[in-house]
């Protein structure tokens, strides 16, 4: 491995296939996003050069530079003429959700926040569930309550339910730092190739409004999230309540 190799990798970006249907620049935009958003307390501010992150995605310079406006603009990253790149560690999470047909999308979205486990259990499959897993009778359940790093204010729950194979590989410490869908596609292995996304507005029910600590029957955001395999199989169903006044969608439809 070389210097630069070891350079790149030593903030451990995460690497990814590139979809050429979708822009290069927001695929990688939100790859390093996800890694930015999830890295450790430990890990180094100070990013690779545009050349040594160019490289490690296989991009052009242009497109990497592009990636890292978007970035920039959001307040995730400072850049210094001559100093280099840096993650702004008090940057704000809780920016919209932005769906554009990646998963690396999904996984940024849910990657930078504080995340307490509430339960995990084996659960039957309920008749809300049956369609997704029709040829099983119980699936594992993983429920966390994600916060603002910086203020520590609840911003949404998740509920995943997850095929019981795959819940024997799955540490819940890796829970702990990083949203499911990276945990089943880096840490487990499997390959997404598609996740459908509905987006519904809802009223806090009782346990909403108390986990997000907002009133009852105010506006809140139901997200679910059905993610599949190579043959089409459905690996995991994330049912996400976000805060209504924090978070908003944003679908990109590309020509």
């Amino acid at each position: 491995m070389t210097g630069t190799d070891t350079f790149v990798t030593s903030f451990a970006p995460d690497s990814i296939v590139l979809n050429r249907k979708l822009p290069l620049w927001y695929q990688v935009s939100q790859s390093l996003r996800a890694s930015i958003l999830g890295r450790s307390p430990e890990d180094p501010l100070r990013l690779p050069t545009e050349e040594q992150l160019a490289g490690h995605y296989g991009v052009s310079v242009l497109t990497m530079r592009q990636a890292l406006k978007e970035l920039e603009d959001e307040g995730l990253i400072t850049r210094h003429r001559r100093r280099g790149t840096f993650i702004e560690p008090s940057a704000q999470r809780g920016a919209p959700v932005r769906l554009l047909g990646s998963v690396d999308a999904i996984v940024a979205q849910q990657s930078g926040m504080t995340t307490e486990l509430l339960d995990h259990a084996t659960v039957p499959v309920s008749a809300e569930l049956a369609e997704y897993f029709p040829e099983l009778a119980e699936v594992a359940m993983y429920h966390r309550l994600r916060s603002d790093e910086k203020t520590g204010e609840p911003t949404n729950h998740a509920r995943n339910y997850v095929r019981p194979e795959l819940a024997e590989r799955i540490s819940l410490d890796d829970l702990a730092r990083w949203p499911m869908t990276k945990v089943l596609r880096d840490v487990v292995g499997m390959r997404i190739s598609r996740i459908t996304d509905t987006v519904e507005a809802r009223l806090a029910d009782p346990e909403t409004a108390r986990l997000l600590e907002v009133p009852l029957l105010s506006p809140i955001l139901r997200y679910t999230g059905v993610a599949c395999g190579d043959s089409g199989q459905v690996l995991d169903v994330a049912v996400i309540h976000y805060r209504g006044d924090r978070f908003s969608f944003t679908v990109t439809l590309e020509a």
